[in-house]
């Protein structure tokens, strides 16, 4: 059983609930420095409901992806990494 982080499981959750074929969906994690890139892959007929027009539904997932408090990272700190949404 794979295991998720915090903004995996959102992002999952949210396109599953969007599309008419939830099994397709899938979210990779890259981490990249100071970035953290999630690629979010779903059928082809299904891209339009999680882009939305003008790419507002997108957009919405990305604030909330923002919204998301810091994790603490091996010493107690809080750091701030930036999340990016690749929708293919």
């Amino acid at each position: 059983m794979e295991t998720h982080t915090a903004e995996e499981d959102l992002v999952l959750y949210i396109a599953k609930n969007l599309v008419n074929s939830p099994d397709q969906v899938s979210v990779t994690r890259k981490e990249t420095g100071r970035s953290i890139v999630l690629e979010l892959s779903v059928a082809p007929d299904d891209m339009g409901r999680v882009i939305g027009r003008s790419g507002r539904v997108a957009n919405s997932i990305r604030a909330v992806l923002r919204a998301l408090p810091s994790a603490d990272d091996d010493r107690g700190n809080l750091r701030r990494r930036r999340v990016i949404l690749e929708i293919e």
